[in-house]
């Protein structure tokens, strides 16, 4: 088995967080953040290379949470030297073993130190920092009876500037995946999320890839777990230039995944 590789961080840049001109307005963190301390969030960012733009994303999400973790996950163009020298901890996977194995790195990462959520968000600047307030208010920590295990930070206002295939992509695999779940889902591929440890625990994170934020959807909303959905701002709507999707190869395997993923669903309800 391949084991990632840590390194701890080296001091962040003295004007880390400021942002560049024409950032968005940071949203203040809202008060149910604030009106429970023992609760601990992290960032976690899965990147490939993404030197040009990690360094940037790595100082931004600084400054709104103060523990951010970045996978590389077998970069080969410095992302990992340029997310540390931003103030990041890195864990580096030796070779590129896709976005699902990244996430389940962090994941064990950062839960195995206590942290009660994860904030994941991509390395290409696409997810705001600035808007993880929005993902940690529909969390409600304090309030147990509507307490979210998995928060969805929506991109369907935004999909009008996407590319037209791209739109009718996200939207068509949101239908099939809402189908699955049970639940309406309005944009089931944003990768820009907020992961309760308890859903992380009961569920796990299967999938090597890309359908691993797919089937855990169907898992989680079959589950009993509560998944919802809250509206974010992106840097730029349509991300086709910095994504390493692969429309056949990976659409199929996420449409495997989520149909395993809803059996599965079905038979853990028959056993009960």
């Amino acid at each position: 088995m391949i084991q990632p590789v840590s390194s701890p961080p080296s001091p962040a840049d003295a004007t880390r967080g400021t942002g560049l001109p024409g950032t968005p307005v940071d949203r203040p963190l809202p008060e149910a953040a604030a009106a429970c301390p023992p609760a601990r969030v992290a960032i976690a960012i899965p990147a490939y290379q993404a030197a040009p733009t990690i360094g940037d994303v790595v100082a931004r999400s600084l400054a709104v949470l103060p523990d951010v973790l970045v996978i590389d996950d077998g970069s080969t163009d410095g992302t990992g030297e340029a997310a540390r020298e931003a103030g990041a901890r890195v864990v580096t996977h030796p070779v590129n073993l896709g976005k699902g194995r990244a996430l389940d790195t962090a994941f064990g990462d950062l839960f195995s130190a206590g942290f009660d959520a994860v904030v994941t968000l991509d390395a290409d600047g696409q997810h705001l920092p600035e808007e993880v307030a929005a993902l940690l208010t529909e969390w409600r920590p304090g309030d147990p009876g509507r307490r979210a295990d998995l928060v969805i930070g929506g991109r369907d206002q935004e999909f009008e500037g996407m590319s037209a295939v791209r739109r009718t992509s996200n939207r068509c695999s949101s239908l099939l995946i809402s189908a699955l779940a049970g639940q309406r889902i309005t944009d089931v591929q944003s990768g820009f999320r907020l992961y309760d440890r308890r859903l992380v625990a009961a569920l796990g994170f299967p999938g090597a890839r890309f359908e691993a934020e797919s089937s855990v959807v169907v898992s989680a909303a079959r589950g009993g777990f509560r998944v919802v959905q809250v509206p974010v701002r992106l840097g730029f709507a349509d991300g086709r230039c910095t994504s390493h999707y692969r429309p056949l190869i990976d659409s199929l395997r996420i449409a495997r995944a989520v149909v395993g993923a809803r059996v599965g669903a079905f038979r853990r309800a028959v056993l009960r």
